[in-house]
Order: structure tokens, then C-alpha cells, then sequence
């Protein structure tokens, strides 16, 4: 498999402060990869490393095998998209689309030809005599993306392109950004904070925390099998429930609450002591399914929330909050006692001092 871009021992420190620690990632030709993380992990500083807009303090940046860790960013093949649209007020949406390549002294046909194309795929042909003032948050930002696509580059970076849009405007340019990938095919580097965005649009996901990469995986193994429980929280909404008991014996135990983990399996074989169980709201069963689940319990509720599709439920499994969804529109209601079960093999297990995979 051919790298489109390599990072290597990657530092970056402003004075004494280490942003980026040793980092290294590759990434595959035509790959879709999220930098996941919470404000601060480095995320949005990675980005700017790679595009060149950051000086790195040690370490090499390739871009389709060529060295560009002292490139500029205008020789590194990149076209960026970032949060605000940073789009020229006084030129119409033609205007934004073919300024850079005036700058670079293209030939008129080839540039018209490179704005057509562009204005096609993003389906803003309509809108190329406007100007930015006249057009929506959603295609302010088409043609962010694209000015990026004329520049006809490898790699694309998104920095957080689509956080200033409302909900359902960022469901809708989420899908075409998914469509946009399968069409190009070029590599992109997509900065957010939105689990869902990254679980969605993701080949791979890196999630970060304080400037190191925590798991880099495709989006099913991190939601099925976190390396340690800042992933583990991090994805899911609601996040993972967390009970905090010890393991003994292949069984696990927290407060009045204990079961065997068949089924599961351990990474390291023989491990007991203190630990957290963790296990999704999803993967909680109620109703007749309980009946063949190998952990039931009755829970007392203390909220609940309905969602249309589903209906989430507050309860308290040994002294600790615990989210349940439910199907549908359940007829519960605050105060009732709920019977749930779970497979502890669908769960995970994490070491309670340095929170890693058990």
C-alpha cells in the first residue's frame, strides 16, 4: 500500500510547552482519516503541520513520498478548508474559485475548465454570479471546498469545515463530503470533535488526547473495541456506562452487583484486581430479550428521555448512573423500576490505575 502522507517522530513545542509528542501516522493513498479529539488534544495543530503553516520543531513530514517537512505551503499538493469559510466579500463565487489560480498564471481555458468541474461536483453552478453576502452557511462552504478542488492537489485538509452550520445542514454536507471522497478519490485529513462526523465519514479514525494519538483504527474498532477508556468514553452518545469493582476469577464485582465475563476476551490472560466494566446503552437489553441475557437486573430509573426513534433511560446499577436505550416510545416514566440485561462479552474491561484494555 503506497503512503500518501507520512509523519515522522513529529514534535512540536511553543517555548516550554510540548503540543505534539513523537508523533508518527501514516496515511494511505485515497484514505479517509478523522483526527478526533476534544478542544486542545492537537488535532487542528496536527493539521497545520502538515499543510506547512506551523514550523515543526523536530521530525519529517512526506507528502507522495517527497520530503516537504521545510516545503511551503503553496509546493506541499494541499488544498485546505477551514472552519470559517475566509471567503473575498467583493468577488462573486467565480471569482473566489479562480483567484489562486489567476495568482499562479494559469492559462483562462484551464482555469474555466478546473472552475466548471468544480462548480459540477459541488453543485453550485447556479451560484457563480453571486457574491459570498448572498449565499447560505451551507454554500458559503461548498465553495470553501471548492477552492480547495481547483487546485487539483493530492490531499485535502478539513479543519472543522462544518461546526459554524446547523444540524441538519451538517447531516446534509456530511453525506455529500462522503460522496465527494468516493467520487475524487484523493486523500483526506478531516479535523473534528464530532464523534458523529468522524464515525461516518472515516476510514480510519485517530482519536487524540493531549497531542499523542490514543487509538488509530476504523471506526468499528474503536466503537467495539477501545484501547482504553478515554476512547472508550470519548465515542457514544450517550457515552459508555462505567462500573468500578475488581476482578477476581474470570468474574467481575461492583458493589451488590457481580457476574462471570464469559465470552469476553481478555487481552492478558489472568489478570485480576481493580477494574471498570464498560458497557453501552446500546448493547443494554429490556423486554422479553432479557430473558436470554446472561447478566439481569432490576434498576430503579430516575429520567427518562424521549428521542421519537428511541427513548433514552436514566438508571442506577450499583450506586452508579447508568444510561439504557430503549426502542421506540416506551412507556416509562421517572421512578419505575426497569429490568435490563447484557452480554458482559459485548462489554469491555479497562485496568482501573492507567485505564487500558484489560
Amino acid at each position: 500500500m503506497s503512503h500518501s502522507v507520512e509523519i515522522k517522530n513529529l514534535d512540536l513545542s511553543f517555548g516550554a510547552i510540548d503540543v505534539l509528542k513523537n508523533l508518527n501516522l501514516d496515511i494511505a493513498e485515497g484514505e479517509f482519516l478523522v483526527l478526533l479529539g476534544s478542544s486542545g488534544c492537537g488535532k487542528s495543530t496536527l493539521l497545520n503541520c502538515i499543510a506547512g503553516l506551523l514550523e515543526i520543531t523536530d521530525g519529517q513530514i512526506f507528502i507522495k513520498g517527497r520530503n516537504v517537512t521545510w516545503a511551503e505551503p503553496s509546493e506541499r499538493g494541499i488544498g485546505m478548508v477551514f472552519q470559517s469559510y475566509a471567503l473575498y466579500p467583493q468577488m462573486t463565487v467565480e471569482g473566489n474559485l479562480s483567484f489562486g489560480l489567476k495568482n499562479a498564471r494559469m492559462p483562462k481555458d484551464e482555469i474555466a475548465s478546473r472552475v466548471a468541474r468544480a462548480a459540477e461536483i459541488l453543485q453550485i453552478e447556479p451560484l457563480l454570479k453571486r457574491k459570498p453576502g448572498a449565499l447560505s452557511g451551507g454554500q458559503r462552504q461548498r465553495v470553501a471546498i471548492g477552492r480547495a478542488l481547483v487546485r487539483d492537489v493530492d490531499v485535502f485538509l478539513f479543519d472543522e469545515p462544518l461546526s459554524n452550520l446547523d444540524a441538519k445542514l451538517r447531516a446534509d454536507l456530511r453525506v455529500e463530503l462522503k460522496q465527494l471522497h468516493a467520487r475524487l478519490g484523493n486523500t483526506m485529513i478531516y479535523v473534528t470533535h464530532d464523534q458523529v462526523e468522524a464515525m461516518t465519514l472515516a476510514d480510519r479514525i485517530a482519536i487524540m488526547k493531549d497531542g499523542i494519538i490514543q487509538q488509530l483504527a476504523p471506526p468499528s474498532e474503536i466503537y467495539n473495541r477501545p484501547v482504553n477508556k478515554y476512547v472508550a468514553d470519548f465515542i457514544g452518545s450517550p457515552s459508555m456506562n462505567f462500573l468500578e469493582g475488581t476482578l477476581e476469577n474470570g468474574s467481575f464485582s461492583a458493589g451488590a452487583v457481580s457476574f462471570p465475563m464469559l465470552g469476553y476476551a481478555l487481552e492478558r490472560e489472568g489478570v485480576s484486581g481493580q477494574a471498570s466494566f464498560g458497557i453501552r446503552p446500546e448493547h443494554i437489553v429490556t423486554g422479553e430479550a432479557v430473558a436470554t441475557a446472561p447478566v439481569q437486573l432490576d434498576v430503579p430509573v430516575s429520567v427518562v428521555e424521549p428521542l421519537g426513534a428511541d427513548t433514552l433511560a436514566l438508571a442506577s446499577v450499583a450506586d452508579t448512573p447508568f444510561w439504557v436505550r430503549l426502542e421506540g416510545e416506551a412507556t416509562l416514566k421517572a421512578g419505575d423500576t426497569l429490568r435490563i440485561g447484557f452480554d458482559p462479552a459485548r462489554g469491555s474491561l479497562f485496568d482501573a490505575v492507567d485505564e487500558t484494555r484489560l
